[in-house]
């Protein structure tokens, strides 16, 4: 496994494969779990080589908060991609990337960026275009995966591709979960014994929500939802949505023509978690 810091070394290192050679490109912001690790596994099976980057990009958080408190663990994230047999790893700092002018290039993203995550994270998904534009640019890949929990992030993701011609395709990898149901996510360590005793209530709400929406209308089951939650004193629900799986606004009048997916986004104390179930 080849590990770089600057962008010139890992592109000569792409530069000098074979001709035909396929790339397939995980990127991450470390902290990594057994998610991530599906992902690399799905892209070694379908490409030649698999580069990974490990990189805390400043520009998507919100509050400065969240960015000092994001987990580093870049010795224990270089030691389970070994044992999955990646092939390089890219593991720039902020200045390598954004030559000491850390602000984010704005996007159109056709409105996708306007609904749900983007009405609570003014700026978010610029900065995630941001940074995930100039790692394809450097990384050059074949095929790029990403998981289903950020769904949003991944729409916008392929929406960007698309507008900006870029030469990858995006693979949507499903949800990893933990045994009973939490989907993983390198916030779930940072939270509270009695939080994340109580947060697979999220994923279980949202599989009640399935089977209800197959008999009720929408609005039926987002106030079925938000009731259930004002039960659950440790957990705050900032929203639930039914939306279309490709414009991501949210239903008015359900059509079966459409696909359908419910969103959620729950406090358990100060970590926001967030999920998804396609209906």
């Amino acid at each position: 496994m080849l590990v770089f810091a600057k962008i010139k070394s890992v592109q000569q290192k792409i530069k000098s494969l074979k001709k035909g050679t396929s790339i397939g490109f995980v990127p991450t912001m470390g902290a990594l779990h057994k998610g991530h690790l599906s992902l690399i596994e799905q892209a070694k099976k379908e490409n030649d080589i698999v580069v990974v980057s490990i990189f805390i990009n400043p520009t998507q958080f919100n509050k400065q908060e969240d960015l000092v408190n994001y987990p580093k663990t870049i010795d224990s994230d270089l030691s389970l991609l070994k044992s999955v047999y990646c092939d390089i790893v890219f593991t720039p700092s902020a200045e390598e990337i954004y030559n000491n002018n850390i602000i984010s290039q704005l996007f159109n993203f056709d409105g996708l960026e306007h609904q749900m995550e983007g009405k609570f994270r003014d700026g978010h998904f610029d900065g995630v275009g941001t940074i995930v534009k100039r790692l394809f640019e450097i990384v050059t890949p074949t095929k790029s995966y990403f998981g289903e929990k950020d769904f949003q992030q991944l729409q916008i993701i392929r929406k960007m591709v698309e507008k900006n011609q870029i030469h990858t395709k995006i693979i949507g990898c499903e949800i990893y979960r933990e045994d009973d149901g939490l989907a993983m996510s390198s916030r779930n360590s940072r939270l509270t014994k009695e939080h994340r005793a109580i947060a697979p209530f999220i994923y279980k709400t949202l599989k009640k929500a399935k089977k209800e929406f197959g008999i009720k209308n929408a609005q039926e089951v987002i106030s079925w939802v938000e009731n259930e939650f004002k039960k659950q004193p440790l957990l705050e629900l900032e929203y639930f949505e039914i939306a279309d799986e490709e414009t991501l606004h949210p239903i008015k009048n359900k059509d079966p023509k459409q696909k359908y997916r419910a969103f959620i986004a729950v406090f358990a104390g100060k970590i926001r978690l967030i999920d998804n179930i396609s209906l």
